[in-house]
C-alpha cells in the first residue's frame, strides 16, 4: 500500500510542469515589445479587445495556461491569430500567459539614453 501511495506521488509530480525560470531582463523587454505592438495591433494596445479577444486578467482567468500557451505558440487556423513559435519558446509565452493572468503585464521600459 505505501508502494502504491509513493509510486502515485511521483507520478503526480512528474506531471506537474516545473516553474520555468524568467527570461533575462533583455528578453523580457523584447516580449513586453511584442506584446505591446503586436499582440496589442488586434487585442488592442490597452489588451483590453479589438478584432482578438482582450487579454486582461478578467478575460483569461478560468482559462488553463497551458491551452492559452498552445493558443500563442500555433496561433488559431482560420483566425487573424499568428503561431508565435518560431519566435518564442514555450517557457517565454508561459511567463507572458502568467503575467497577463496575474493582471501584470510586462512594461516596455524607455531605452537606456532616454532614462537619464
Amino acid at each position: 500500500m505505501a508502494a502504491a501511495l509513493v509510486c502515485a506521488a511521483v507520478a503526480a509530480a512528474a506531471a506537474t510542469p516545473a516553474a520555468a525560470a524568467d527570461p533575462a531582463p533583455a528578453r523580457q523587454q523584447q516580449l513586453a515589445r511584442w506584446l505591446r505592438d503586436d499582440c496589442g495591433a488586434c487585442h488592442g494596445m490597452t489588451m483590453r479587445g479589438g478584432l482578438g479577444p482582450p487579454l486582461t486578467a478578467p478575460a483569461l482567468a478560468g482559462k488553463p495556461g497551458e491551452g492559452l500557451v498552445a493558443t500563442v505558440l500555433q496561433g488559431r487556423p482560420g483566425t487573424a491569430m499568428p503561431p508565435w513559435q518560431p519566435f518564442m519558446t514555450q517557457d517565454e509565452a508561459a511567463w507572458l500567459i502568467e503575467r497577463l493572468q496575474a493582471g501584470d503585464p510586462p512594461a516596455v521600459l524607455p531605452p537606456a539614453h532616454m532614462a537619464r
